[in-house]
């Protein structure tokens, strides 16, 4: 097990606790994402997390992969699929990279609260590249901790940057910025249609990116 699966696995019963201050933030984003998913669509979720958005979405689409590299969070999103009956969702631990997921072999795939934290974004972004069908949707909202931000949650990056130094935290967490984000995708692979800056203590950057045709 890596140091990273075992971080996200050792945080999974509180996440949902630690999310509740930014759940404005996550509220807009699944709104906003809701305009751009059809009856047909097959959707990759990356980094899943506990399976809100997951769940949430299952009524409005075909059918969701949702994945995690945290069994923990797996378990817990399970959960909460079988709680409310949702049964168009597979949960599974799993990374994006891994080959069994066939390129262009999704409709939509979403990355909500990750970019800001995998070692090699750009490689990411292409990997959703390949996996998504032409014209598939790339959506993504990410935190901008090097943007807007409250005296609160400037305090606790500071606290996050030292955990981060002293080893505590074993994952990357990147002070973007949206121009670092639409840097990402500002080749001929997508078109981008939709950006909103969501701001509530802190910045997060929601993106829609459609693959070339």
């Amino acid at each position: 097990m890596s140091k990273s699966q075992q971080f996200w696995d050792q945080s999974a019963s509180n996440y949902d606790n630690t999310e509740e201050k930014f759940e404005f933030i996550h509220r807009r984003s699944r709104e906003n994402t809701k305009k751009y998913l059809r009856e047909s669509d097959v959707v990759l979720d990356y980094g899943c997390g506990t399976g809100t958005t997951a769940c949430e979405i299952s009524s409005l689409v075909k059918r969701v992969r949702a994945i995690d590299i945290s069994t923990g969070m797996i378990e817990i999103a399970k959960g909460k699929a079988a709680a409310g009956g949702v049964i168009n969702v597979d949960f599974e631990q799993a990374d994006i990279f891994d080959e069994q997921f066939a390129d262009a072999s999704f409709d939509v795939v979403l990355a909500f609260n990750m970019l800001h934290t995998v070692p090699d974004a750009k490689k990411v972004v292409q990997r959703t590249f390949e996996l998504l069908k032409p014209g598939g949707a790339f959506i993504s909202v990410t935190p901008c901790l090097g943007g807007k931000k409250s005296a609160l949650v400037t305090l606790q990056i500071w606290l996050v940057r030292l955990l981060l130094k002293v080893g505590v935290i074993p994952v990357p967490i990147r002070q973007l910025k949206s121009a670092d984000l639409d840097a990402l995708v500002s080749d001929d692979r997508f078109d981008v249609i939709e950006t909103e800056e969501i701001f509530k203590g802190a910045s997060s950057y929601f993106m829609v990116a459609k693959k070339a045709t």
